[in-house]
């Protein structure tokens, strides 16, 4: 464990968890919003016109910077599983200066390199999830933080291109516009980690009723797997196809809502991931009144189940004429980060404290995380040369129905199986 000598540190252990809490959500969820000013501004730009080989423009830059950040995430689950609490800062920031230089690169090379550039600009950004969430994982009070530093990704994601489409209403070239948006959010950033860096380590009444959360070295990760696959397999299963639907909608949102006319409006782009963010948080926030580890684990699966049925209710109505485009979007992406955002905050870190395990969440967050960003990278080239004949929205919709009934069956499973090692366990 680290000490913390720092006068604000020293403030932070003393001060009332009100007000810790505060301080805490909003460092870690600075910090992983502004990321996304480094990830996500490119996604807005539609590349018209420009192919390479059988690619897309736009096509070939999401291919690129998903397979960067599937490696990060496979790397990941190494670096931050074994890195001590101690360096964390210093690599946050080495990070998303490595990232917002190859924005940079991608501004001075030709639209044919330009995937190199976003290839070499992912593949610092997979590490950044963990090695926040490191400063907040272990903790009397990790539900309400992962809450609040998960629903940094679900605003941010709309807000940068909301910020990227602006850019480009100024005149900002398209291979620009990632870079100049980048430089935005790089200030607010530092000052993040900054103060992340400030927070003491968990406390002995957190470890009480967490369990430490120690570095894992290969040898403990391998022991994790085999002793408790039965349960993470269909977790690990379901995520595929769940991150690849999320960012199939997240990628692709321009040509979508383009279908419904509103593809140059910017607002389109960040007020419904609001409105998703703020149902999100207060579904997550009620987690944070149950003590008890399994009825913890019981409501998280209930509430993920919950959001893979809307996915496939929201689409059924949406088909049927009773709801309209823009609704359907929204219910799908509230959906969608119901059944999402547990799995990097608090499901991993209840599974567990009810496990009675010495282990890290970031190591099974970064094992699912890596498997379901593959998934994102085989769905884009499945559509592009199994479905090429269907419309963005059309392979979408078809899309919901089929992840809708796996999450179900998967979840269902590995919730009985996590039942019973508790069971055992008590």
């Amino acid at each position: 464990m680290r000490e913390k000598t720092s006068g604000l540190g020293t403030w932070l252990g003393r001060t009332s968890p009100l007000v810790f809490n505060l301080y805490v959500v909003a460092a870690a969820f600075t910090a992983y919003f502004c990321m996304y000013g480094f990830r996500k501004p490119y996604a807005v730009a539609a590349y018209a016109g420009l192919s390479l080989g059988p690619l897309d423009l736009k096509d070939a830059l999401i291919i690129s910077q998903l397979v960067g950040y599937t490696i990060s995430k496979y790397v990941g689950i190494k670096i931050c599983s074994e890195i001590p609490p101690r360096r964390r800062a210093v690599a946050l920031v080495v990070l998303i200066v490595w990232a917002e230089a190859a924005l940079l690169l991608m501004g001075l090379l030709p639209p044919s390199l330009q995937p190199i550039a976003l290839l070499l600009n992912g593949l610092p950004l997979g590490a950044v999830w963990g090695l926040v969430f490191g400063f907040l994982e272990g903790r009397r009070t990790t539900d309400l933080l992962g809450a609040g530093l998960s629903c940094s990704y679900i605003v941010a994601s709309g807000a940068v291109k909301s910020m990227g489409q602006i850019w480009l209403g100024l005149g900002v070239p398209e291979r620009w516009m990632p870079f100049v948006t980048g430089l935005c959010f790089l200030a607010p950033f530092l000052a993040a980690v900054w103060l992340l860096d400030q927070i003491p380590p968990p406390s002995r009444q957190d470890v009480d009723l967490k369990t430490a959360r120690e570095p894992m070295d290969s040898r403990a990760r391998y022991a994790f797997l085999r002793r408790f696959l039965g349960g993470l397999l269909p977790l690990v299963i379901l995520y595929f196809f769940l991150t690849a639907l999320r960012d199939y909608r997240d990628n692709y949102s321009k040509e979508i809502w383009s279908t419904f006319d509103l593809g140059d409006q910017a607002v389109v782009y960040a007020a419904p991931e609001l409105l998703i963010a703020l149902s999100v948080m207060g579904a997550l926030a009620f987690l944070t009144i149950f003590r008890n580890n399994r009825t913890a684990v019981r409501v998280i699966y209930a509430m993920m189940m919950t959001g893979a049925a809307l996915i496939g209710l929201a689409t059924l109505c949406f088909e049927l004429g009773i709801l309209s485009g823009p609704v359907w979007m929204t219910l799908v992406g509230m959906g969608l980060y119901l059944a999402y955002v547990p799995f990097g905050a608090m499901l991993f870190d209840r599974i567990i404290a009810l496990l009675g395990t010495v282990a890290t969440a970031v190591f099974t967050i970064y094992l699912t995380d890596a498997v379901g960003y593959t998934g994102s990278i085989v769905v884009i080239l499945y559509k592009k040369f199994g479905h090429a004949q269907l419309s963005k929205l059309e392979f979408f919709e078809g899309f919901c129905w089929f992840t809708s009934a796996l999450c179900l069956v998967c979840f269902a499973a590995s919730l009985v199986y996590f039942e019973r090692r508790g069971s055992r366990r008590e």
